[in-house]
């Protein structure tokens, strides 16, 4: 039976657009990048996703790689789309990149427009749609063009691929040419995803996120919650399913330092006084920036999807918080800034 909707899910979700775009999304977005892939069952997968929809996410960001193994999270939504979501395509934004490694050869990863333009093609046979809402550049690919990457994705746009564009994990040289280059094309550069987290402000540091505000492009954070560093799960040593004892290339457990494990202990008491967890802490804190348009989530369980969305119910700051903030999370900062 397909899912009927929650008839209030738009009640308690904020709203914001994307940059100077009139793209809406809701403060915190869901992705699929790796909890959903072929080890999920489809039961388990809806319960998350149909909640979420039920609480007014109405996007869902995927990539042609997201897995494990490699198309697995794109195949599993295009199902729940067919199965559960098809009455309401046109209240979701659904989302896919190109540029990390997907197939073999010379043409299954970076920014040519030989792989954005087959990619886009292959990840809408596995999303059974006609088009994405937006379609990015996964990363900057030093060996390409920037002329050509941003081209493949005006293509995209012209042939009905994609309704919206954008770039991920690119420095700010790189998003100022970007965003030039697309404006010349009568193509705006809507949404920029970078990670960003209270321990990770790469786009801070090298200006990223001034620029996106000046030249009025979207942002959402992707790892708002550190890879699972800011759950406080390495803190407690409850660390069962967690992504820095898998597989995952961006966070291994050994790497994280005693100064960020300290951090977090400090965060906690900040969230407690706040009457935060320590997630809800962690996404409000991306969230007070105005340029900030939405805040990625990657959960594996109900539980967590219900208690990262309680952020929502405090996303104010006092100078005194957001300078403890600061303070205690100083000694543990993570090198984030991407590099290729």
């Amino acid at each position: 039976m397909t899912h009927r909707a929650a008839a209030d899910r738009y009640e308690t979700m904020h709203y914001r657009h994307a940059g100077r775009s009139g793209l809406k999304l809701p403060a915190i977005s869901l992705g699929l990048w790796q909890n959903f892939g072929g080890t999920r069952d489809y039961p388990s997968a809806f319960e998350i996703l149909g909640a979420a929809f039920d609480a007014g996410i109405t996007h869902f960001d995927l990539a042609n790689n997201y897995g494990p193994p490699p198309g697995a999270a794109e195949e599993l939504f295009g199902q729940v789309l067919a199965r559960d979501f098809r009455p309401y395509r046109d209240e979701l934004i659904v989302s896919s990149k190109a540029g990390y490694n997907m197939w073999e050869g010379p043409y299954g990863e970076w920014g040519s427009r030989k792989n954005l333009i087959a990619s886009a093609d292959q990840s809408l046979k596995r999303l059974g749609l006609n088009y994405v809402d937006v379609f990015y550049s996964h990363r900057f690919d030093p060996r390409t063009p920037l002329e050509e990457t941003m081209g493949a994705l005006a293509t995209l746009v012209a042939q009905g691929k994609t309704l919206y564009v954008g770039i991920s994990n690119y420095p700010v040289e790189q998003t100022r040419q970007a965003h030039a280059i697309l404006a010349g094309l009568g193509v705006p550069c809507v949404l920029h995803q970078p990670s960003y987290s209270m321990l990770n402000r790469w786009i801070e540091n090298d200006g990223t996120i001034d620029a996106c505000g000046e030249l009025g492009i979207g942002m959402i954070a992707f790892s708002p919650l550190a890879q699972g560093i800011l759950s406080g799960k390495y803190n407690t040593g409850d660390t069962q399913g967690a992504r820095g004892t898998s597989n995952n290339p961006f966070l291994k457990a050994a790497n994280i330092k005693p100064e960020t494990l300290t951090a977090i202990d400090a965060l906690a008491a900040i969230a407690r006084a706040r009457g935060q967890t320590l997630p809800q802490l962690a996404l409000a804190w991306v969230l007070r920036r105005p340029e900030m348009t939405s805040a990625l989530i990657g959960v594996r369980t109900l539980a967590q999807l219900q208690d990262n969305l309680g952020a929502l119910d405090n996303l104010a700051f006092t100078q005194d918080e957001r300078d403890a903030i600061a303070q205690c999370t100083a000694p543990g900062m993570m090198d984030g800034k991407p590099r290729w």
